[in-house]
């Protein structure tokens, strides 16, 4: 019997490289469609009562290093523990709650640096959470600006996306945006 020649075990070794790379690929492909993403557009509106309006203000200055009717100016930080509802009417059902922090970090802008927890309480996401942060410029009634979406819990948990905000109505004492969460998670 004859030994088999180099060409014919080079082929050996080719075929059998192919096979296992199609093994590989067809288990990866077939494990991350297991579990494909979800994505999702969910619209609510965050109701606050504005620095100054008294013991029920919902935003507060924690530490105040420049005068600012905003609360933006650069070094102040701001807490804050708003309301999130169905929709602008302050009667409507609340959904959960905004709760975080801004920091004046602009020495040029009227904006700061916002970290906050949309925290729901109600509905088919009770219990989940989704955490955003970016720039929170201070502007005219209407402006829309966005933030990241960089995480959350429950069935938001490896949640990514983007919010978008838009303040849509404002008296003295209250300030109603309108936020619009664009969110792909498992």
């Amino acid at each position: 019997m004859a030994a088999p020649s180099a060409s014919s075990n080079f082929f050996f070794l080719l075929l059998l490289f192919f096979f296992a790379l199609l093994a590989s690929v067809d288990h990866a492909s077939s494990s991350s469609s297991i579990i494909p993403d979800v994505y999702l557009h969910l619209r609510f509106y965050n109701h606050e009562r504005v620095l100054g309006s008294g013991p029920d203000a919902t935003v507060v200055y924690a530490v105040e290093r420049r005068s600012s009717t905003s609360g933006a100016g650069f070094g102040n930080v701001i807490v804050y523990d708003n309301l999130l509802r169905e929709s602008v009417d302050p009667d409507s059902p609340i959904i959960g709650r905004n709760q975080g922090m801004g920091v004046g970090s602009s020495t040029t802008e009227d904006s700061g640096l916002t970290i906050f927890q949309l925290v729901f309480t109600a509905g088919e996401y009770d219990g989940s959470s989704l955490a955003v942060q970016g720039v929170f410029p201070v502007a005219p009634l209407g402006t829309l600006f966005e933030r990241a979406i960089t995480g959350g819990t429950g069935r938001f948990r490896s949640a990514r996306g983007y919010l978008l905000t838009r303040e849509v109505r404002s008296t003295n004492t209250t300030l109603t945006g309108q936020l619009d969460a664009y969110i792909t998670f498992r």
